[in-house]
């Protein structure tokens, strides 16, 4: 890591009162400059709850609009406005305004990973991590967007035959397959297979576990297995290496990468908090029903 850089963007955040927040799918230096990382509900809470006046946020744009609902009166940067989330343009208000008409008692949830006037036409979001306890909570029918297979699993584990799911889904997770996690049973026999639920029925199926992000952290740390087969998109193995140096980490595909989340750099970072650059703002007249759902989530 540049070293010189690292230490401008030190200086200039302490003058702007920022804070630097990074996904766990964010490259190494970006992990490693953020003071915090984490999924998509841990930075949400952390945005709400900060007492920062600046919030740099290392992710996708989603994530940051997201963050900018829910950190009113502060000021939300995005490094790099163009990194986007296919899954996320997978359904429009329209697909999800259709859906209700057809199933009218159901309460829509929407997966965070999503566009925010879809999110003001929900219930609730939900993300990876607490996709299970919303759908436990929840007793009407459930209008799922976008993502199928995350939509799958936690109607599986539920137990809920009354799930209607829209058909979006996560290119890097869809990546993975059967063979991957054969292959590594062979390679690494002793290790702990751990996928996320954005993954296909078929290989959460074979895996050991299934878990967000932050779930796969805690497992690493908790579990008293030394070797792990990591099924997620490659950024969350240097967290997980940084944080447990005397355990072992596979990826189960090493190709397992989201283009938009390598974009960020620490030149975008110093750049955006030097001259304030890429403020995101959302409409009030979407920003308050999207804060609605997003508030709903927060609590479970």
């Amino acid at each position: 890591m540049d070293r010189s850089i690292v230490e401008e963007i030190r200086e200039i955040k302490v003058k702007r009162k920022a804070v630097i927040v990074a996904h766990n799918y964010q490259p190494p230096e970006v992990q490693d400059i953020a003071d915090f990382c984490g999924d998509s509900l841990e930075l949400a809470r952390l945005s709400a709850k900060s007492d920062a006046e600046v919030i740099v946020f290392c992710g996708v744009d989603f994530m940051v609009e997201m963050a900018a609902i829910l950190a009113e009166g502060k000021i939300v940067l995005n490094p790099e406005p163009t990194a986007t989330c296919p899954m996320a343009n997978m359904v429009t208000v329209d697909d999800v305004l259709k859906m209700q008409k057809e199933n009218h008692r159901a309460k829509v949830v929407c997966y965070v990973n999503s566009t925010v006037d879809v999110k003001a036409v929900s219930y609730t979001c939900c993300t990876s991590a607490n996709a299970v306890k919303i759908f436990q909570a929840i007793k009407e029918p459930l209008i799922f967007v976008p993502d199928r297979y995350l939509g799958t699993y936690a109607a599986s584990v539920t137990n809920r035959k009354d799930v209607i799911l829209a058909n979006g889904f996560c290119p890097t997770h869809m990546s993975f397959k059967t063979d991957d996690i054969k292959a590594m049973r062979k390679s690494h026999p002793n290790a702990f297979v751990m996928v996320h639920p954005e993954c296909t029925p078929d290989v959460t199926a074979l895996a050991d576990g299934v878990f967000s992000t932050s779930g796969m952290v805690r497992a690493a740390k908790e579990r008293d297995e030394q070797e792990f087969v990591v099924g997620t998109e490659i950024g969350l193995l240097h967290r997980l290496r940084k944080e447990n140096s005397k355990k072992r980490f596979y990826p189960l595909n090493e190709k397992a990468v989201c283009p938009n989340m390598k974009k960020m750099t620490l030149e975008k970072i110093r750049d955006a908090l030097l001259n304030m650059s890429h403020k995101t703002t959302v409409p009030e007249s979407l920003a308050k029903p999207a804060k609605e759902a997003l508030e709903r989530m927060l609590f479970y």
